[in-house]
């Protein structure tokens, strides 16, 4: 019996040092979450240069729309 224990702790031991000390397995990457338009950069960069080049139009058309 107390082999048994010896032999089951040893092997306890054993993989507690591999686990610590072994072989490093890279984390696999994580998906970057959906960004919101309102909350990315580039979309209300977009807009806002939309939102001037209408502006721009419409004052070149003397203001018709």
């Amino acid at each position: 019996m107390i082999y048994a224990l010896a032999a089951i702790g040893a092997l306890t031991i054993a993989v507690l040092m591999w686990k610590a000390f072994g072989p490093q397995v890279a984390a696999p990457r994580a998906r970057r979450a959906p960004v919101a338009p309102d909350d990315d950069p580039e979309f209300l960069r977009r807009i806002a240069e939309e939102q001037r080049k209408n502006q721009r139009r419409a004052e070149e058309d003397g203001g018709l729309e």
